[in-house]
């Protein structure tokens, strides 16, 4: 064997590639001076894609299936060569292969919260999270804008950048939506749509697509689920008014029972009537101050009448004049009497006020013995 032969043998025949693992977008397939043989055969599996480089420039894109390498399968590769005719010799060019399968389970999630405008809490701030999955959809394209000259391209290396996108157009549609916060848990679906609707455009200048994206969770901050557990558990619908007055029974240690509170209440002022009835009977004879904070209540009002006699009127007279009087016989239970407020005219011992006038007049005089 000439040793031409034994060089020519040297060059690869066989091109191939296996992915051991999980991860990996783009492999770049090595070999000393990117000498490719004459008629090799090209293995493309299926879920991948071959991209040939040749001298810096895009060439012939493969999809999945077998090709043996000549000018008539190569079109681009010919013409970059100026291959008028076949050829014999090897070439160099470099060989990428892209992994099409879905990329799937990745992780996204809101670094920062998300203010928005509830219209039934106002300005709040939520937090989401979710899966995503993604894929190749244009070898070459995805080759040329995100992986460069990069031999071994995983996808760690282009999630981060995805995750940026995802949550940028969430924030956007979420916003827009006009969703309130307690029906975002019945709606991820509809806004996962959004948001994949929105990602596909600017995921596409890089080749790539987005199969799926699902929301699995939309949360509140701490202290408004705090509070929104609390309104719940009272069985409060949107009435600020209740929910503030429980807070304050709450706050008072009655563990949010406002008949508690009350009872305590009934309680404390049972204790200061039997203080003050107990000083009563300590100290014969002397008032008790009244409790603090309670005024004493407003004097009786005093009336003054007028009498009517032989048709005339006369007055007006206190009640100790009308007691005099009483006294005298100048005013009888017979006698009309009149005070304002009174509905006309009224015979004094009809008035249960005067009434009593004619009870303390002392019996008659004992006969003369």
């Amino acid at each position: 064997m000439g040793i031409f032969d034994f060089l020519a043998g040297q060059f690869i025949d066989v091109i191939h590639w296996v992915d051991d693992t999980r991860d990996t977008m783009v492999f770049r397939f090595e070999r000393e001076g990117h000498e490719i043989k004459y008629g090799a055969k090209l293995t493309v599996r299926e879920g991948q894609a071959a991209v040939f480089i040749h001298e810096g420039q895009l060439a012939d894109v493969f999809t999945p299936g077998l090709y043996m390498l000549e000018t008539n399968n190569m079109p681009i590769m010919t013409s970059l060569q100026h291959w008028d005719h076949g050829f014999n010799s090897p070439f160099k060019s470099e060989i990428y292969f892209v992994n099409t399968n879905r990329f799937t389970d990745l992780k996204w999630g809101t670094k920062n919260p998300i203010m928005l405008r509830d219209p039934e809490f106002g300005p709040t701030r939520i937090r989401a999270f979710g899966t995503y999955s993604i894929k190749v959809a244009d070898p070459a394209l995805f080759l040329k804008e995100i992986v460069g000259t990069d031999g071994e391209f995983t996808m760690d290396e282009i999630s981060f950048q995805i995750r940026n996108i995802i949550v940028q157009e969430f924030s956007q549609a979420i916003t827009k939506s006009g969703i309130p916060v307690l029906d975002m848990a019945a709606n991820t679906g509809e806004v996962g749509k959004l948001v994949a609707q929105a990602i596909t455009g600017t995921i596409a200048q890089y080749g790539l697509e987005l199969p799926e994206l699902y929301i699995e969770n939309i949360s509140l901050p701490p202290e408004v689920e705090k509070a929104l557990d609390t309104r719940t558990s009272r069985g409060i619908t949107g009435n600020l008014d209740d929910h503030m007055k429980y807070k304050a029974a709450e706050a008072m240690g009655q563990g949010g029972a406002m008949d508690q509170s009350m009872g305590m209440g009934f309680g404390a002022g049972m204790g200061m009537n039997m203080a003050q009835q107990m000083g009563g009977a300590m100290a014969p004879g002397v008032q008790a101050a009244p409790a603090a904070g309670m005024a004493p209540p407003p004097p009786p009002v005093e009336h003054v009448w007028h009498l009517a006699v032989n048709g005339q009127t006369t007055g007006p007279f206190s009640k100790a004049d009308l007691g005099r009087m009483a006294s005298s016989g100048e005013l009888t239970r017979e006698t009309h009497v009149w005070t304002a407020g009174q509905d006309g005219w009224k015979k004094a011992g009809d008035v249960q006020e005067l009434a009593q006038l004619f009870t303390i007049m002392p019996p008659p005089p004992p006969p003369a013995m």
